[in-house]
Parts: C-alpha cells; sequence; structure tokens
C-alpha cells in the first residue's frame, strides 16, 4: 500500500488536537452512530466494542489508500460505566460520586480499514480528592463538560484542582492514549 491517508472518526477537538500531536496529518470524518452496547459487556470492554461500532459506518466509504481511527472512552467507578451527563443535573450528580474516589478510565482504540485492522485499550487509574458542591457547580457551569465521560475534562480546572494521583496515560484520560495510537499506527504500516 502506498502512502496512508488517515481519517480520525471523531469531533472531539482533545482527540484532534491529541492526534496532531504525534505528528499524524488526518482529516475528520464522522458518521452519526447509537453508541448501545450489550448489556452483558463487562465495563472495561465497552470503550473498544463502541470504538469498534463507530468505525464501522466509515469502513465502507474509505478509499483503498485510507485508513480511519476511531476512540470512545468511558469512565468505571465501582465497576459500573460513568458516561457522559445528560444535564447539569446530572453532571453535579456524576461528579459527587467522583469526588474522594478513585476511578478507572479506559479507551478503546480502532484503526484499519475494511482488510486490516488493529484494536487496543489502555487504562489510567485517577483519583480525585474531596470536591465541594460549590466547586462542582462552578466547574461545569464554567466549562460545561456534557460531551465528556465522567463529566470532566483532566486538561481543564478541575483536572488541576482535583486529581491526586494519576497512575497511567494522561493522554489515555484525555480521550486518546497516544502512546497506544503511535505503536498502532508503526505496527499497521509496517
Amino acid at each position: 500500500m502506498s502512502t496512508i491517508r488517515w481519517i480520525l472518526g471523531s469531533g472531539s477537538p482533545r482527540r484532534k488536537e491529541l492526534l496532531a500531536g504525534i505528528g499524524v496529518t488526518f482529516e475528520i470524518r464522522t458518521k452519526d452512530t447509537e453508541e448501545v452496547y450489550p448489556p452483558d459487556l463487562k465495563p472495561r470492554e465497552v470503550p473498544l466494542y463502541l470504538a469498534k461500532l463507530k468505525a464501522q459506518p466509515l469502513l465502507t466509504d474509505l478509499a483503498d489508500d485510507e485508513m480511519v481511527i476511531c476512540a470512545d472512552t468511558v469512565v468505571i467507578l465501582d465497576n459500573q460505566i460513568i458516561g457522559k451527563p445528560t444535564d447539569r443535573d446530572d453532571a453535579i450528580r456524576m461528579l459527587s460520586r467522583l469526588s474522594g474516589q478513585t476511578h478507572e478510565v479506559v479507551t478503546g482504540v480502532f484503526i484499519g480499514n475494511r482488510e486490516r485492522q488493529l484494536t487496543a485499550a489502555d487504562s489510567t487509574t485517577v483519583t480525585f480528592g474531596p470536591l465541594t458542591q460549590t466547586e462542582i457547580e462552578q466547574y461545569i457551569d464554567r466549562y460545561k463538560p456534557f460531551d465528556k465521560a465522567g463529566s470532566y475534562g483532566v486538561q481543564e480546572w478541575l483536572g488541576y484542582v482535583a486529581v491526586e494521583k494519576l497512575v497511567g496515560s494522561y493522554t489515555n484520560v484525555m480521550g486518546l492514549p497516544t502512546h497506544v495510537v503511535y505503536r498502532m499506527i508503526a505496527e499497521i504500516t509496517a
């Protein structure tokens, strides 16, 4: 295969920034996908399932020299997925649950085309210090984290003041484990 043209199957500004940060030139293409998964899936398996699900409708439209990169990130607390908040009250509830707790962030990554596909997942453990109700509400009102798993962006104010400990990849918590993606790209283009 000649030079590969990369397609990022995500509209996330964070994933765009992270992929560009490792030197990948790409274009963005997305198709609306209902992010539904089988109820019997283990929480750690969900992001990889959803990354593949997001990639499927894009695969049929790829040219022979194109490959798609799709990812999905979930926050897991007490073996339960904490998804994206539906509204302000839901975001407050989520951050109140995460306050003073250790949770896991798992990102599933799909890279490929119709002929060749690679998948991988990365996990990071994040410990939050205690947050006051005022801190939670001010963060939500200022940053409006309604498109973020767990209702927070680690690269924003809350990440600066709440994260006491992070074990694993920081970029994974942002939504794209760049070290994993970099190695996957090297493998699939070898």
